[in-house]
């Protein structure tokens, strides 16, 4: 079997972030074919175009981190009923300079956790629309909204609701089998 390289980029800056911890779950939860690294964002500088000349080095190794990438994962909290400003930042940085969008065609998969009921639904969705103009192949199914509760996830990195576990599971599942479709169809150039 093949070993495709994933990177995931968490859409809190926090350290002690939920979605930090659920991060954690779905790589030691994901089939050993996929190969996990966390690509940082948080020293990017706010987007302008008057960097497109003179691109900075934070800039530069961050696109490259997703061009390196066989697929991205998203793991994101919502914030007042959107992305994270940081995050929206981050895809703007690898998005630009017009003409070399790091995300093109290259497969993502989106999940989040809130400690609301409807989990991160609504950041999801516009997520989602964002990486549709940059024409990143999504995995639409299954959809993962995740409500954080309390003891959901051990200082173990283990969860602790066996049904959770299960779902957490088959989405790295069918994450995976996404990229090998996408992957056929859309081979790297390298």
């Amino acid at each position: 079997m093949k070993t495709y390289k994933v990177g995931y980029l968490i859409g809190s800056l926090a350290k002690g972030s939920i979605n930090r911890q659920l991060a954690n779950v779905l790589v030691k939860l994901a089939p050993r074919d996929l190969e996990f690294h966390e690509i940082p964002f948080k020293d990017l500088p706010l987007y302008s175009y008057d960097y497109d000349a003179n691109y900075p080095e934070v800039a530069t190794r961050f696109k490259k981190a997703i061009t390196d990438s066989d697929a991205i994962l998203f793991v994101t909290p919502e914030y007042n009923r959107s992305i994270p400003g940081a995050l929206k930042n981050a895809i703007d940085w690898a998005s630009r300079p017009w003409g070399s969008n790091s995300f093109a065609r290259i497969p993502s998969g989106v999940i989040g956790t809130s400690p609301g009921a409807i989990g991160t639904a609504v950041a999801q969705q516009q997520l989602r629309s964002v990486l549709s103009f940059c024409n990143s192949p999504q995995m639409n199914a299954p959809e993962a909204y995740i409500q954080f509760k309390p003891g959901l996830i051990s200082a173990q990195g283990d969860v602790a609701d066996s049904g959770t576990e299960e779902f957490l599971r088959n989405f790295m599942s069918e994450f995976h089998k996404f990229i090998v479709r996408v992957r056929t169809v859309l081979p790297r150039d390298d």
